[in-house]
């Protein structure tokens, strides 16, 4: 049966429903105009970085998207101040549908851009808010706001590849610093701080200065948390460690607003086509590619002219000469320095390219080169699978990396070694001979796509007992050398590894000898003049030249290593760039492309040398990441703007004092290890030095206490004392406590008269604190003290 008193709460009409909502109770509302318009201006700074960050990916109605926003939610939270004692149900009606329907655009978004859903998902965020800046009556809403704020700069701070990003940064960090402390008063139910730091009467004015000078809003005390905390910042940065759990599984993609979608492969883009060479069709008529771009006699973009594919020729100043199914050798000149990539990994590398296995005399080539394995892209994963060929034994680590590609290049995807995940914004990717990775488009600028390697660990114990048991295909190819140069290339290679100091007989061995052997015989690149028609390159630069360009070592290395039967291609790629520990990104310029020799060792797969004068032997490998890697990276960054000398001193000193704790340790260590009586003494010293440690850390520790504290003003000093005293008897306060807060959790623990002094204490410091109110400290240093004698009784 039912109730009289529920009949009633049942409304029999819509008006009585109406009626009855009307009779809740109203929200109380947030009446402090300082905190609501300081998170408006939080979100709006959010809003701005997004949309520098998304580099123009992100319109509404052909304008970008902070141009349309930023008034709309600032309308939004001038209307909800007017209104903020009303109901406002018509106003939450249609709020919350249009929620719903920006939910519904959001699932179309998503489905659009299942690749790199973070533009899509800061799209929605700044929907709602511009919803929800038409409803904040309550703290808990405005709180609601500043998440969105953050999350959105958190959005742009995975999107953003730029230092544009680093001050919009700061600036959230400055407003976000105010609006914590004005929170947290709201919390304790305060009274804002506009109307004590901006009062009516002349009399309050007077002492203002000096109430903004203790106020937990002067400029003095938010400028130096700002700095504390970016230094932290930085600081945690350089030195956190780079690990996979760190990525996100769906990685970035992305197109140009204007580029072709799920492009495939057509007789029109099966070919590579490299902007920097000439054009080979018959009649002139430059390679369409399916991006529009014609590469052929009209450069491309390069202004300069491009290159022949033969003979002697002018090196393009833009577009590097390597990246081509047929590459020549003959070309002289330089290129002018321009950006191309940006690249985000978990670990330092080589951004391999291409890789060639025929050897013209003058340049290389890839045999077959357009017979390409064609790899559709997986409907539901949303990425290419791929097959690399290494073997399944070998101890491979993933690697992730996305690629933005800034200035056009042609159809090849850069990637570490041994790919085996590409997200790509094409329906095809294909893989010649090789295994290089093509595309049916250009990379065009803008464009982002990433990578996920396995890349072998490079194990020289392995690698030197690996054999020369060559499989049938990879001698077929990677031996075949001029039979006119053989015999005295190999006698050059032999030669060099006869001053070995003990005979070398792994073929690892060997390659990394020969490698290094080639640059301390010529220790410099130089320029050398134009190859004759049937002059041989690697017979010019042992015999006629003594040298020659960059890419030549990498040539005669190769040619190398095929004389003396151990299988080699050369391979063309990035070296890994300049890194800037700001944004995290290395930075790819056209001129850190070059070549390497790549050797084949049996049941390990291809591994790397680099004989160029000025490089490492071995190129940089994930193995040169860590939790420091960043550390290291950004210690270069500096060093290349300290003097010589200056750097030489700091150098000089870090490794003499390692010398001497080394020295001082080992001379300790046999002490104590040398018989019964050290070790008895070794123990003796270690407990005598842990006990004068602790207490020397103990007085430094009460030294600091005591200068903090006389820094603090009285009645800070008070509460805090009264805080280490409790701390000491097992209550600490925790940080995202109010002092209130605290004092309920330990009230049960302490008899009457101790809990009245900690109450007494308390209002004082929070009337201080928060209301600005004077305190009589003389008389609350002596409860102080009366709460300090009862604790050493035992008395709580």
């Amino acid at each position: 049966m039912t109730s009289p008193s529920s009949q009633r709460l049942k409304p029999k009409s819509f008006a009585d429903l109406v009626a009855q909502l009307r009779n809740f109770p109203k929200p109380q509302s947030e009446d402090s105009v300082l905190l609501r318009a300081l998170v408006q201006l939080l979100v709006v700074v959010g809003i701005i970085a997004t949309d520098v960050a998304s580099e123009g990916n992100m319109i509404w109605f052909g304008w970008p998207i902070s141009v349309l926003a930023v008034p709309l939610t600032l309308l939004g939270g001038v209307w909800s101040w007017q209104n903020r004692q009303k109901a406002n149900v018509g106003a939450k009606f249609f709020i919350a549908i249009g929620m719903l329907g920006m939910l519904l655009l959001f699932f179309r978004n998503l489905y659009a851009n299942l690749n790199d859903t973070r533009l899509v998902l800061a799209e929605l965020l700044i929907q709602l808010q511009i919803l929800h800046s038409f409803d904040l009556p309550r703290r808990k809403d405005l709180g609601y706001s500043m998440v969105i704020g953050l999350i959105l700069l958190g959005v742009a701070g995975t999107v953003s590849q730029t230092l544009t990003f680093a001050p919009w940064l700061i600036l959230f960090l400055a407003i976000a610093l105010p609006v914590l402390v004005l929170d947290y008063r709201s919390r304790l139910g305060l009274a804002g701080l506009e109307t004590i730091l901006w009062p009516q009467r002349s009399s309050a004015r007077k002492g203002r200065a000096d109430l903004l000078k203790n106020s937990p809003l002067s400029p003095k005390r938010l400028g130096a948390i700002l700095g504390i905390t970016l230094v932290l910042g930085l600081g945690l940065f350089s030195i956190m460690p780079r690990f996979p759990g760190y990525q996100l599984s769906t990685l970035p993609v992305s197109l140009p607003a204007d580029a072709p979608e799920n492009e495939r492969f057509s007789p029109t883009n099966l070919s590579l086509v490299n902007p920097g060479y000439e054009n080979e069709n018959p009649g002139g008529e430059g390679n369409e590619n399916t991006d529009g771009a014609t590469f052929g006699n009209s450069p491309a973009g390069t202004g300069e002219g491009s290159s022949p594919s033969e003979g002697q020729g002018e090196l393009d100043k833009t577009q590097y000469y390597g990246f081509n199914s047929k590459i020549n050798q003959n070309l002289r000149g330089e290129m002018e320095k321009v950006l191309v990539m940006r690249v985000r990994s978990q670990a330092p590398g080589f951004w391999r390219v291409m890789s060639f296995d025929r050897y013209t005399g003058q340049g290389w080539e890839v045999t077959n080169a357009d017979d390409l394995q064609l790899t559709e892209r997986s409907r539901w994963a949303g990425r290419f699978f791929l097959t690399p060929f290494i073997p399944n034994p070998v101890e491979k680590k993933k690697i992730i990396q996305s690629y933005t590609a800034v200035l056009s290049l042609p159809n090849i995807v850069p990637a570490m070694q041994y790919p085996t995940e590409l997200y790509f914004p094409t329906a095809e990717i294909g893989q010649d001979p090789e295994g290089n990775l093509r595309s049916p488009l250009g990379l065009l600028e803008g464009l982002t796509y990433t990578v996920i390697s396995k890349v072998p660990y490079r194990n020289r114990t392995e690698l030197a007992a690996a054999g020369t048991d060559y499989p049938p295909f990879v001698t077929e190819k990677y031996l075949d050398i001029p039979p006119e140069i053989k015999a005295e290339v190999r006698a050059v290679a032999e030669e060099i590894l006869s001053q070995a100091n003990s005979p070398i007989t792994s073929p690892y061995e060997k390659a990394l000898y020969l490698a290094q052997g080639l640059k301390q015989r010529f220790p410099q690149a130089q320029e050398i003049p134009f190859f004759a028609d049937d002059e041989d390159l690697v017979e010019a630069f042992l015999f006629k030249y003594k040298g020659g360009y960059a890419d030549h070592y990498a040539t005669v290395l190769t040619i190398m290593l095929r004389s003396i039967g151990i299988p080699a291609r050369f391979a063309t790629g990035f070296d890994q760039g300049d890194f800037n520990p700001f944004t995290g990104y290395y930075l790819v310029h056209n001129t850190d492309a070059h070549a390497v020799t790549e050797a084949y060792f049996p049941g390990q797969g291809w591994f790397a040398f680099n004989p160029l004068p000025g490089y490492e032997v071995v190129p940089p490998s994930f193995e040169d990441g860590g939790a420091f890697g960043v550390l290291r990276s950004f210690w270069r960054w500096v060093a290349g703007w300290v003097p010589s000398p200056i750097l030489g001193f700091f150098e000089g000193l870090w490794f003499t004092t390692l010398k001497i704790l080394g020295y001082v340790v080992s001379r300790l260590w046999g002490f104590v290890s040398s018989g019964l009586v050290g070790a008895i003494t070794g123990t003796i010293a270690v407990a005598v030095a842990s006990m004068g440690g602790w207490f020397v850390i103990k007085q430094i520790r009460n030294w600091f206490q005591r200068r903090r504290f006389a820094r603090l003003p009285m009645m800070e000093q008070l509460y805090q004392q009264m805080l280490l005293l409790l701390q000491n008897k097992g209550h600490q306060k925790q940080r995202t406590q109010t002092p209130w807060e605290f004092l309920r959790t330990i009230q049960p623990q302490y008899r009457p008269e101790t809990l009245e002094i900690l109450t007494e204490l308390t209002e004082a410091y929070v009337n201080w604190r928060y209301g600005e109110q004077p305190a009589n400290t003389d008389y609350l240093r002596q409860q102080l003290k009366r709460l300090r004698r009862s604790f050493y009784r035992g008395q709580s």
